[in-house]
Formats: structure tokens, C-alpha cells, sequence
């Protein structure tokens, strides 16, 4: 898995609508993922709209909250200077990586729901098949998704995200731009949940989503497992030798 180059993409957004509460990416749907994939022996970047250091929700990094991963993280120098030095979104080449990521957090909801940049960047990843995962908020980069025909690509897609009753747990509902379960079942996607704050996954082709922190771990595992099935398959492609 050496060869295998994953970018994380996450929000550079920091305020919570018009509230006075902070916001930013969530801490466990990035640190679980990021060792899945470094324990593997990828490589990875980051990348942010904005560039340079990501903001982690600090309601994240609560002690309530805390597990192993986000406590080897947050101990982590090298990954705390990963957190700090995001590149530009705007300067990612899809050709440079074979994984994207979508880490949640409330964050995404205001500076990836309509994102051009992400848009032709994922559905360039899309178009060759190449792995692509999100959880919780972060599936929010998939709305604006299209197909080679120009229609949305979530209609008829099996997908999940931070479910409507958890926004609601989280006190949230009035606060966020829109409810994203809502926004994907009115595009057509074959939305599902599980319970509450209890992982959930699902896998649409190329693309695996989870619902909330709670499936990071989950969502991160399947990309390998994808990662490793591409690699097969393309060791059986014959070659070309004209």
C-alpha cells in the first residue's frame, strides 16, 4: 500500500452560521482515518479551500468524546503539523492522488456543499473509478456531483450522511444551511441510516459514505479494501506492447 496516495479534504470554515460557536472539521472523522490509511503505508496530504491550518470543532476535542485515535492525534506532532499545512483545493491535481477522503464536521456544510473546485475534482476521480469516501457532513462535496450526461449523480445512489435526528440531538436544525439528509433524499439518492451516533455505512460503486463520527473507522477500511481490488485488477490488464 506504499504507493497509494490519499488526500484529505477538508473545510476551512470556522463559524457555525450567525451563532458565536466555533465550528471546523471533527476531530475523530479525521484522525481515525488518517492512521487507517498511515498504518497501511500510504501517503498522505491535505487539502482545504483555503490553505494552511484546518480548524478542528472544538467541541471535537472534548474529553467526553475522546478515543484512542483522537487522543494519539492530538499527541501527534507530525500529524498536528498535517492539521496546520493544508494545500489550496484550487492547486490538487486529480492525477497526483488515488483516494479522496471527506471528513465531516459542521464546517462543510458552508464551504464544500457548492464547491466548483471539488465538483470537477471528484467527478474526475469518478469518471476512472478511483475510491472515494465521506462521512457525516462531509458528504455534503457529493451534492453537486454529475454524470457524463449532466444529471445529478446521487439520484438512485445508495448513500448516508449525518441523519436529520441527529441534527436535531445536536440542537443544530435552525442553525445549519439546510438538513443534508433532506437535501440528498430530494435529489433522489436511496437514502439510509442506522441509529443514532452508531456507525453506519454504505458503499455506491467507488464511493463509500458514512453517517457520522462513529463510522469513520468503517469507511476508511472499505476504501483500502477498494484500493487493494483496483491494484489486483489492473496487475491482471494486459499490456499494450504495440
Amino acid at each position: 500500500m506504499k504507493s497509494a496516495k490519499v488526500l484529505f479534504i477538508a473545510t476551512s470554515h470556522d463559524k457555525m452560521g450567525n451563532t458565536d460557536e466555533n465550528t471546523g472539521v471533527w476531530l475523530e472523522e479525521i484522525a481515525v482515518p488518517y492512521y487507517v490509511f498511515k498504518d497501511a503505508g500510504a501517503e498522505v496530504t491535505l487539502a482545504s479551500p483555503n490553505g494552511g491550518r484546518v480548524p478542528l470543532d472544538p467541541k471535537s476535542r472534548s474529553i467526553i468524546l475522546a478515543t484512542f485515535g483522537t487522543k494519539r492525534f492530538l499527541k501527534d506532532e507530525e500529524a498536528m503539523n498535517f492539521l496546520s499545512h493544508s494545500m489550496l483545493l484550487k492547486d490538487v491535481m486529480a492525477d497526483d492522488f488515488d483516494v479522496i477522503f471527506l471528513p465531516g464536521g459542521h464546517g462543510p456544510m458552508w464551504d464544500l456543499a457548492d464547491n466548483k473546485t471539488l465538483k470537477q475534482l471528484l467527478e474526475a476521480f469518478n469518471k476512472k473509478n478511483k475510491p472515494i469516501g465521506a462521512v457525516c457532513h462531509g458528504v455534503v462535496g457529493l451534492l453537486s456531483l454529475q454524470n457524463d450526461k449532466g444529471e445529478s449523480w446521487i439520484r438512485g445512489k445508495q448513500l448516508t450522511c449525518f441523519s436529520n435526528s441527529e441534527e436535531e440531538l445536536s440542537g443544530l436544525t435552525r442553525v445549519v444551511p439546510f438538513l443534508l439528509e433532506t437535501r440528498l433524499v430530494s435529489l433522489g439518492a436511496l437514502y439510509s441510516k442506522g441509529a443514532d451516533y452508531v456507525g453506519h455505512v454504505v458503499s455506491a460503486g467507488n464511493i463509500i459514505t458514512g453517517q457520522n463520527p462513529a463510522s469513520s473507522k468503517e469507511v476508511a477500511q472499505k476504501i483500502l479494501a477498494l484500493v487493494q481490488q483496483n491494484k489486483s485488477v489492473d496487475k491482471l490488464q494486459p499490456v499494450n506492447t504495440q
